[in-house]
Formats: C-alpha cells, structure tokens, sequence
C-alpha cells in the first residue's frame, strides 16, 4: 500500500507542494523532489555526462530551489523554473571544471553531423537484446554536441514543449526547433528506428539514486535551519 507521501504526490500540483513547504510542511519537498529527479539528472547529464557530476548539480539545484522558493511567481510553470536552475547549475560547474568540449564546437562549425556516427552502428549481424541497443542509443545521444544533447534530452526524453524548453534554457523557440531537428537528423534514423526502444528509457534515475539525492538535499537543508 503506497505510503501518504507518496499518494500526495500523485495528487497534489506543484503549486500546491510549493505552498505548503512556503508554509512550513517542508517534508513536502520531498514530493518535489520524487517528482523531477529523473527530469534534472537527464539534464544535468546532458551537459556534463558523468554520472557522479549531475547527481551532485541536481542537489545544488535542488538546495538553490529551497532557498529561493519563495521567489517562484508562477509566470512559468514551476517544473519549467526548476529546470532552468538545473541547467545553470550545470553550466556553471562545467565552466568551473574547465573541461569543455572541442568536438562539439567543432560540429557546429564545419563538417557533416552525420560523419560522427558512422563507425558506431552495428551491422545486421550484431543484433542485440533491447538493453544493449538501448546503451547504444544513450551513448549516440552522448556523442551529440552539447546544444543539441540538451535541447533533444528536454524535448524527445522529457516531453517538454518548444516554450518550456526555450525557457528553460534561456534560448529561443526557433533555436530550440533548429537544434532538435538537428539533432533528430544525427540519430533518428540510424539508432532510433533499429533500436526499438523508447527514448524515455534512455538515462534511467534508479530508486536508490532517488533516495540518495532525497536524503542529502534534505541534510542540507536542515543544517541551515
């Protein structure tokens, strides 16, 4: 039998966990939480692509969250708001850690996108189950430069609008369809089709990942309390 917390957030909005951490429920935050950790590991690991790194991003996130709900308006949505603090966070420890990334910049400027790829699909003979053609579709969606990994991990694995994403990313809606339909060139036809996968099984946040990050946002938390 599913636990209160859990059956509350299946039915509370996320306006409504908002209001009642504001109002001093902060165990609601929890439900946050649950709700978009798989959403802002996807992201933070679009632009980072280490494992560790965007566990440790979505806790900064997650900490800069609480600290300034009170400063959510509701102009965007709320997931949307949450998202973008996910993404500069991300930004900012890559540019901290100085490890930026030549091919992508290379890619956007010169050559053909698809040159990239063309060594890393399999032949007809190498068919696999559906858990390795998945690892293979993670790893060409880790090949995209990192506009177009991003753009496409919002749009095509977490479903968010044109207008969300643009907003999360702090880009225009032209640019966010420009680097989609990129970046759906580069793999959609080569891995997408073969694979037989969803692309929302791709970057999986597993249950015991959820708690860990649960537990030491919360520790935090607390220890400025």
């Amino acid at each position: 039998m599913p636990s209160a917390l859990a059956a509350e957030n299946l039915i509370l909005s996320d306006e409504e966990a908002v209001s009642r951490v504001l109002d001093g429920d902060t165990a609601m935050f929890e439900v946050i939480m649950r709700r978009y950790n798989q959403r802002l590991y996807r992201v933070a690991r679009s632009i980072l692509r280490n494992d560790a790194e965007a566990e440790d991003v979505m806790q900064d996130a997650y900490v800069r969250a609480y600290r300034h709900l009170d400063q959510f308006e509701g102009k965007a949505k709320f997931a949307t708001w949450l998202t973008r603090i996910a993404v500069h966070e991300a930004l900012a420890r890559k540019r901290r850690s100085a490890r930026f990334e030549e091919p992508d910049a290379a890619a956007e400027q010169k050559g053909d996108p698809m040159d990239q790829f063309a060594s890393s699909l399999p032949s007809p003979e190498q068919q696999a189950s559906n858990a390795e053609l998945r690892s293979l579709l993670e790893t060409t969606i880790e090949e995209l430069p990192e506009s177009y990994r991003t753009v496409l991990m919002l749009r095509d694995v977490e479903q968010m609008s044109i207008s969300e994403a643009a907003e999360a990313l702090q880009i225009s809606e032209e640019n966010v369809k420009v680097r989609l339909h990129r970046a759906r060139a580069m793999i959609r036809k080569n891995l997408y089709a073969r694979a037989g996968v969803e692309g929302t099984a791709t970057f999986q946040f597993n249950a015991v990942r959820c708690d860990r990050v649960v537990k030491n946002v919360f520790e935090r938390i607390q220890s400025e309390q």
